[in-house]
């Protein structure tokens, strides 16, 4: 494949008129882009083929997203054809794993402009799964933290990592979406087809990690659902339990704390001691039965040091 003399145009968003590149020839309306796509604060596609026969590519992407914060991402604007590249506020400063002078003197070994994108986003891409490999850790501290204790903190930090996969996969759509979209026009036809391959099996290898995750997600929380369900029965069983074997007392002495005059067992010699010891017997037939009809369940029983249901 021959080598097109290509062009990365760098733009700072806020940059005025007098600082940005000023397309004289400009084919594929690369000016009018400019200046309407400083307004755009989602991410969008846009495929067009000129009729020239020129392929042309334009969005918005962002590419890092605060998990906690809704209007604290980064996003930056693409313009891509055969012979150049315009990105606009694309900041490699808040990103860790991305080193900008390596990544410039690939880029510019690049053949042409689309391949130059395509070493960008597979830079990117990368950035994205090595941010994944840290949930990843956070994620299987999690899985044991279930064993250890399953309360209600740890149901917050099962929900909290359920919350950033779904950030994680709302990142990734649109990159999906521009992969397709690529295809589509069959622009990757355009670069080599190693270095596509590896940006689509960098792609890939995400879509397979947030999906495993989710399906890990998913059982941790029946997993919590169900000994929850479990601990909220066994509560309910135990002051149900109790509230019967306290009955027999809760009878006789609502009885015998009545003010009548004619009470004959107030004169009994040994009223107090059979009063006791009808309680007591009452109380241990009631026992008996509940235990006979196996409606105690495992009250009585201790718990294993390392069960879930503790």
């Amino acid at each position: 494949m021959m080598a097109i003399d290509w062009k990365w145009y760098q733009v700072k968003k806020d940059a005025d008129e007098r600082t940005q590149p000023n397309f004289k020839q400009d084919r594929s309306g690369c000016n009018e882009w400019l200046n309407q796509v400083r307004k755009n604060k989602t991410n969008s596609l846009r495929i067009k083929i000129l009729d020239s026969g020129e392929k042309v590519v334009t969005g918005s992407l962002i590419y890092k997203q605060n998990f906690e914060e809704e209007g604290d991402y980064k996003i930056f604007h693409y313009y891509v054809t055969e012979d150049q590249l315009i990105t606009v506020d694309l900041n490699f400063s808040g990103l860790k794993h991305i080193y900008p002078e390596p990544l410039f003197k690939q880029m510019k070994k690049a053949e042409n402009a689309v391949e130059g994108f395509f070493i960008l986003l597979g830079e990117l891409m990368n950035e994205m799964l090595v941010e994944i490999d840290q949930f990843e850790e956070e994620l299987k501290t999690l899985i044991w933290s279930i064993r250890k204790r399953n309360g209600t903190s740890i149901l917050e930090k099962i929900y909290m990592r359920r919350h950033e996969l779904l950030v994680w996969k709302s990142l990734l759509i649109p990159i999906n979406e521009l992969k397709i979209g690529i295809e589509e026009i069959e622009l990757n036809e355009v670069s080599r087809e190693e270095i596509f391959t590896l940006l689509v099996k960098r792609i890939e290898r995400m879509t397979v990690l947030l999906n495993e995750y989710e399906h890990e997600l998913d059982s941790i929380i029946n997993l919590e659902e169900v000994i929850s369900s479990h601990r909220g029965n066994e509560i309910m069983k135990t002051l149900t339990v109790i509230t019967i074997l306290f009955t027999p007392i809760m009878a006789l002495g609502a009885l015998w704390g009545m003010n009548f005059k004619q009470m004959p067992e107030l004169e009994w010699r040994y009223g107090y001691l059979l009063s006791v010891i009808l309680i007591v017997i009452s109380t241990l037939l009631l026992y008996g039965y509940l235990k006979f009809k196996g409606w105690t369940g495992d009250l009585l029983k201790g718990k294993k040091k390392d069960s879930y249901f503790k």
